[in-house]
């Protein structure tokens, strides 16, 4: 930090000039006098003849001393490599445009060693905006039906009785039917009751909306009334925009889970895009921090979360039998695809990775969910993802996919095509991609220049158990427990993702409150 002061006042001192072009050169004197008066003539010439160069000299001086009195602002991202972060995204400065200082004071946060961060007050929206856009009459995963199966089990969905039949011992007591769209219901559903909530808004450092975004606009996507999709979120806003502590804090600290991709909520306003809500584009939003299932890589209140699967062990115990079962498993197949939606055009990636696969079936298995049930027999794609040694995982309609959870919690290597994918979940995964997958260029494999059998073939028994022991390591951060009465000490997705947004909110509230008493 000295260094950049330095460079900076002299980087000032080599633009001003000896004397201005219109002054004449001083006559030298042996008197002191003489100099102190020619000196001061000197620097009356320098202000009347460059007025708005020396305004900005001042105010690069007023800038260094603020730099030079604060601290560095934390790193960017997590310590991928730690069992739990232990640092958070860059902190943004958040700017009270409409706000005097009398409007935004600086609350009594509550801090304590159970919650360094804070606590976080949870609106009670009017429950047209979240639970009554959950639909309760269908309680089962439905092939066509995409919001089916959300509302038993507090967003986990029912159990998978049916795999206690290929699962040893309570192994199957883990799993559940969980809709992929049901981050919104599982984050509100823990969110109430973590230790760090606080009734008290005065004290808290977070404000979460449980608003259910993904199912509001979810259910007009396919319509032709783009009006309607925005309808719900209005209304949210308006609300939201009239609590007090929003106008306090002029929306910053403020949080939300979006149960959909980040591509569903940014319709343009260019009449051929019309897809989508226009939510994420509304002014208010870029207040709002978002946890979402897969973010648009340019918009930092997006936070990428990993997409809820069918894995909710309730203690650490059954986390630990899940991680040894899959690490003593024999695996008979090379590798697999897996496609539950397979309506693809001829020229698609994914139809020719089906096809590979058909040519190569002694060494690939694939599953076709629109001929196999994938949605009520949880054993088709589970059992496929563990008797197979890497698990193929193209980009398909956005850039991630659930299945590529399902890869990492089974213990199959996943193979990317593009790496769009390690651009997501950086809380969550670690830092060094090759150290858990395979990457092959699409191109490249399209092309016939690289074989994906040749490929993974190449890799040692010593290789492919190294990558496999990253996997399990970072099962507990990509899956959302399912808490019970007993503790299950260990740290979950839901778990990183709230440190990491109260870490975040403290820092930006810390840095603001540094920043309005300097100034």
């Amino acid at each position: 930090m000295a260094s950049c002061i330095r460079r900076s006042f002299s980087l000032s001192a080599a633009m001003v000039p000896p004397h201005s072009p219109e002054a004449p050169n001083p006559k030298k004197s042996s008197k002191s006098s003489g100099l102190f008066r020619s000196a001061v003539n000197s620097i009356k010439m320098h202000f009347s003849s460059h007025p708005r160069f020396w305004l900005f000299i001042a105010f690069l001086w007023v800038q260094a001393l603020i730099i030079s009195f604060s601290r560095s602002p934390p790193a960017c991202f997590p310590d991928r490599s730690a069992t739990v972060p232990v640092q958070y995204p860059e902190i943004r400065t958040t700017t009270y445009s409409n706000a005097t200082e009398s409007e935004a004071p600086v609350a009594a946060i509550n801090y304590s060693e159970e919650c360094p961060s804070g606590r976080i007050f949870v609106y009670e929206l009017p429950s047209s905006l979240n639970w009554d856009l959950v639909n309760p009459d269908c309680t089962d995963l439905h092939q066509w039906r995409w919001d089916c199966g959300i509302f038993p089990n507090h967003g986990y969905g029912r159990a998978a009785t049916e795999l206690r039949r290929f699962l040893p011992g309570d192994l199957y007591k883990s799993w559940y039917h969980t809709n992929q769209y049901t981050l919104e219901i599982i984050f509100h559903h823990r969110v109430l009751r973590h230790k760090c909530r606080t009734s008290d808004p005065e004290s808290a450092t977070a404000f979460y909306i449980p608003f259910y975004a993904g199912l509001a606009v979810g259910k007009h996507l396919w319509g032709n009334d783009t009006d309607i999709r925005d309808r719900d979120c209005n209304t949210m806003l308006d609300w939201v925009q009239n609590q007090e502590y929003w106008k306090k804090s002029n929306g910053s600290g403020h949080f939300m889970s979006i149960g959909r991709v980040t591509w569903d909520f940014r319709r343009l306003t260019d009449p051929g895009k019309s897809w989508g809500s226009t939510f994420l584009n509304m002014p208010p939003m870029n207040k709002i921090t978002r946890f979402i299932i897969e973010k648009y890589p340019g918009d930092e209140m997006d936070i990428s979360v990993p997409y809820p699967t069918g894995f909710h062990p309730k203690t650490v115990e059954d986390l630990s039998d899940w991680q040894s079962f899959i690490r003593s498993h024999n695996r008979s197949t090379l590798f697999a695809f897996t496609a539950e939606n397979p309506s693809w055009v001829g020229t698609d990636f994914r139809q020719f990775l089906m096809n590979q696969c058909a040519e190569e079936s002694s060494s690939c298995r694939a599953v076709d969910c629109s001929i196999t049930d994938c949605w009520t027999n949880s054993s088709a794609i589970l059992l496929t993802l563990l008797n197979s040694e890497f698990c193929l995982q193209p980009k398909g309609n956005t850039f991630t996919a659930k299945s590529a959870f399902e890869c990492v919690i089974t213990g199959s290597i996943p193979v990317f095509f593009t790496k769009t994918a390690y651009e997501q979940y950086e809380w969550f995964f670690p830092g060094d991609p090759e150290s858990y997958s395979v990457f092959i260029d699409q191109k490249e494999a399209q092309n016939g220049n690289a074989s994906i059998k040749s490929k993974l073939l190449g890799y040692s028994r010593e290789e492919i158990w190294r990558k496999r022991e990253k996997l399990i390591e970072t099962i507990p951060k990509i899956i959302y427990a399912k808490p019970s009465g007993r503790m299950k000490k260990f740290k979950d997705a839901f778990d990183i993702a709230i440190d990491g947004v109260l870490e975040r909110i403290r820092e930006e509230k810390e840095w603001v409150d540094f920043l309005r008493r300097r100034m």
